[in-house]
């Protein structure tokens, strides 16, 4: 995940910041020295991090930090709002208009996932804000990507506009106009063109969509893995075009995250959106109080909280959890539980949103996954009354279910014995409930 590196080296300077019962100038500048290099090695643009360094000393002064009886506190706070401003602070809302149609034009370079971004803009705001779609195939210089673009909306679920490779896109764009008041869309995306590099062709076609349609908003598509080119780019359109947004891709990468914290400052244009994943659910709405919360290592508990909302099969999950605090679940039960929670992404992005999780490596990501596999494969090699009762599972049941899924005794042995280990939990957990003592291990035990 792209600040992943900035997360540990921001939670270190502030851990020690935290443990000063007095803060003086001395220990301040050295903080702030620290933080300062953290932001230079995640790529983060020389007047940005002199800016941002000098908000925090101002604000430290204003606030008169130094004479406070919680120093510690009140710097996370300062360095917490100052990292919301630089993300864009409440900028980042998308304009929708409200007695017609939102008109988007999604602009960018060629390669950076234009086209998918139009199918993922046109899902999210469908499933999310039950808005009624209309794609428009403006790329006529790639083929494939009118070819996408058509694939994309079945997929999703929403209607297109497609006059094929031989119109011009200005042509379309305005015939996709037409159709989205005529037939009362509420929104419009427009796929335009990219090219490698931006040149006067490629900006005159897109200021004459833009005067032909009037868009409401113009986004551009920018690759957080480009790095500080991705606020080249952008700085570019938006003196061409005056742009309203941004959508940063690839936000799950390695990227170092310097692109998502200086293009706000440098360019004025806020980040809308993040692409998270390859999949068409991978684009998540950009919060910028939330991002600078998991750049502090401080989780983001509200995004786990809607992902689980959007994901999960609220009466399922009622059901099973029900089961299982009443001492009564099963292996059936225990492995819709777990798909449930696979529902929600990786391990490690869970975790990440979670404060004071630990980090875990991606070989022990790996090693969940496997067995996470192996779990399933076994259960689902089991009879329906050997799941229902798995007390009955003696040895001969074992060498068969072991047969049939390609695993060991040992391994049928380690399901068990996590099955066991979380129905005795639950028990404890429903004596608790009941006004007896939190089990063992348990936080604050």
């Amino acid at each position: 995940m792209a600040f992943e590196s900035l997360t540990d080296k921001f939670s270190k300077i502030l851990k020690k910041v935290r443990g000063q019962s007095r803060l003086t100038e001395k220990n301040m500048d050295e903080m702030l020295q620290e933080v300062r290099i953290a932001l230079f090695e995640a790529d983060v643009n020389f007047k940005v991090v002199k800016e941002f360094i000098n908000n925090i000393k101002e604000e430290a002064l204003g606030t008169k930090v130094y004479d406070t009886l919680n120093p510690g506190q009140m710097v996370v706070k300062i360095v917490n709002d100052e990292l919301v401003k630089l993300l864009g602070s409440a900028d980042s809302e998308l304009t929708f208009e409200k007695n017609k149609p939102t008109i988007i034009m999604l602009v960018g370079l060629q390669g950076t996932g234009k086209t998918t971004t139009a199918g993922k803009l046109a899902l999210l705001f469908k499933k999310k804000l039950n808005k009624r779609v209309l794609l428009a195939a403006a790329d006529v210089y790639r083929p494939a990507a009118i070819d996408q673009l058509v694939t994309l909306a079945k997929q999703v679920g929403v209607d297109i506009v497609n006059m094929g490779d031989k119109v011009s896109p200005v042509e379309i764009a305005k015939a996709a106009k037409k159709k989205a008041y005529d037939d009362r869309y509420d929104v419009l995306i427009i796929d335009t063109a990219g090219r490698l590099t931006i040149d006067e062709a490629l900006m005159q076609e897109l200021k004459d969509i833009k005067d032909n349609v009037e868009p409401t908003e113009i986004l551009l598509l920018v690759d957080a893995m480009s790095g500080q080119d991705a606020v080249n780019t952008a700085l570019s359109f938006n003196q061409k075009l005056g742009l309203t947004g941004a959508i940063m891709s690839k936000l799950d990468s390695d990227a170092r995250g310097g692109a998502a914290l200086s293009i706000k400052h440098l360019t004025g244009v806020s980040i809308k959106y993040a692409g998270v994943g390859e999949t068409l659910n991978d684009l998540d709405i950009f919060y910028p109080e939330r991002m600078a919360d998991r750049i502090l290592g401080m989780g983001d508990v509200l995004s786990l909280v809607e992902k689980a909302q959007e994901q999960l099969d609220e009466k399922e999950v009622k059901k099973t959890t029900q089961k299982m605090m009443d001492g009564e679940f099963d292996l059936n039960d225990m492995l819709s539980q777990m798909k449930q929670v696979q529902k929600l992404g990786k391990l490690s992005g869970i975790l990440k949103m979670i404060p004071g999780m630990p980090k875990i490596t991606p070989e022990q990501q790996a090693q969940a996954e496997k067995e996470m596999k192996i779990f399933e494969t076994i259960i689902n090699s089991m009879t329906p009354e050997e799941r229902k009762n798995p007390a009955i599972l003696k040895n001969s049941r074992k060498v068969r279910i072991a047969r049939g899924s390609g695993t060991s005794n040992q391994e049928i042995n380690k399901v068990i014995k996590k099955y066991e280990q979380t129905k005795e939990m639950m028990k404890k957990m429903k004596n608790y409930k009941k006004g007896g003592p939190m089990p063992p291990g348990f936080p604050g035990m």
